[in-house]
């Protein structure tokens, strides 16, 4: 399978699992990742990354 074939792993917010390649709409997942485990802690990847720009907002408004 060629990289135009394959379109990475995602994380499905509508069944909570993970796919590979085509599966629900990609306005219902989070993806793609390059593998995957990586597929599988996407909610946990969000959270930390939301965390990170709250926190980079926090450190803006203070200077």
């Amino acid at each position: 399978m060629n990289d135009a074939e394959d379109d990475g792993w995602w994380y499905c917010l509508r069944h909570g699992g993970v796919e590979h390649g085509a599966g629900c709409p990609d306005s219902q997942r989070l993806g793609p990742y390059p593998d995957e485990a990586t597929a599988a802690r996407a909610l946990r990847i969000a959270a930390e990354r939301n965390e990170a720009w709250d926190e980079q907002d926090e450190n803006e408004g203070n200077g």
